[in-house]
């Protein structure tokens, strides 16, 4: 698939874009990520948009559209990448059938603290209870797939995001880039909660591997809205400097989008991981791409100073959502992970 092929999403643009506000409005910010977000889902409930299942002999289109929508805004990606992979997973785990206008979101995180405890009640009915961090779409998305503890084990379980059982942490997402992301802390009480698929059944399937590719090429998205000031720069005749910087740029965003496809055929000709490939595959990935991002932002940087940084308020907004977006990768605990793989210390 060539890049000129990818379709572009289309959807509705605000009169006055909160952007171009002369203060930052994180609240206007998530008003506009999340009416965008119901535009995106709503195309493709119509089949005006179109996000093939990994694995389905078209992952790589899969890809290029979360790319596209990525490199026109971070935060929609977000929430529309989460939508996304929650009704892959419901597919892939046999969980419920989405109906039409449900935004979904994919609530995962497990950082220290309290997190979420699921209990049965006396009819044997699950639901959920305490504090779940890193829910972006909290105060859009209609439903959520999140992870919790039970008495056998971590589990997946859906939930109806309804008012009095699930309640947004005011304050607690004070985030500048990926503001409109709306990634606060969420509260559970006593929610009513379907388990999808069995113990750690959500970590241990291949398309939990696979998702997270889905997420790299969101970040390269973002790498590709970061050069944009760049590519403008050198157009202009703005020095030999100017043409190295965007050449490096040109290099790697080439090669991350050549290692996407690469890995999109992988996961179409082996979407069970019959051979096992699918953690190395994500993990190689994952990081070459996050390191693609990160010398994108410095290239992008060291050739165009502060000036953009200052006066372009999309391009500011840009930098800073991938800032921020980039460091779901766990860094140097991935890249020893990655060794250990490659090394075969895993495998003993």
């Amino acid at each position: 698939m060539t890049e000129d092929a990818v379709r572009r999403p289309v959807v509705p643009e605000a009169e006055a874009r909160p952007g171009d506000a002369d203060d930052f409005d994180a609240r206007a910010l998530r008003a506009e990520t999340s009416t965008r977000f119901g535009a995106v889902v709503d195309a493709i409930e119509a089949g005006d948009l179109d996000f093939p299942l990994p694995g389905s002999g078209a992952t790589a289109e899969r890809f290029a559209a979360l790319r596209a929508v990525a490199e026109d805004d971070l935060c929609l990606a977000r929430l529309v990448e989460g939508h996304v992979d929650a009704l892959a997973i419901l597919h892939e785990l046999g969980g419920p059938a989405p109906a039409p206008g449900e935004r979904w979101g994919v609530w995962a995180a497990e950082p220290p603290g309290e997190g979420l405890v699921a209990a049965r009640d006396g009819d044997g009915r699950w639901n959920v209870s305490g504090l779940k961090q890193y829910c972006s779409g909290a105060h859009s998305c209609t439903h959520a797939l999140v992870t919790a503890r039970a008495e056998d084990g971590r589990r997946l379980f859906a939930v109806p995001l309804t008012a009095g059982t699930y309640e947004p942490v005011e304050g607690s997402w004070r985030a500048l880039g990926m503001a409109g992301s709306d990634t606060p802390d969420v509260r559970f009480h006593s929610a009513p909660a379907e388990s999808v698929g069995g113990v750690e059944g959500y970590v241990n399937r291949p398309g939990f591997q696979h998702g997270g590719i889905g997420v790299a090429a969101c970040w390269l998205g973002g790498a590709r809205a970061v050069a944009r000031v760049l590519h403008a720069a050198a157009h202009r005749g703005s020095g030999p400097h100017t043409d190295a910087h965007l050449g490096a740029v040109d290099i790697d965003l080439r090669a991350a989008g050549l290692l996407l496809e690469a890995a999109a055929a992988e996961i179409d000709t082996d979407p069970l991981d019959a051979k096992g490939r699918a953690r190395l595959l994500s993990l190689r990935v994952r990081g070459f791409v996050e390191a693609v991002c990160d010398r994108t932002l410095g290239h992008v940087g060291r050739a165009t100073g502060a000036g953009p940084l200052c006066h372009d308020r999309r391009h500011a907004r840009a930098v800073a959502d991938l800032t921020v977006y980039i460091r779901q990768h766990h860094a140097e605990r991935n890249l020893a992970e990655l060794g250990a793989l490659v090394s075969g210390r895993e495998e003993e």
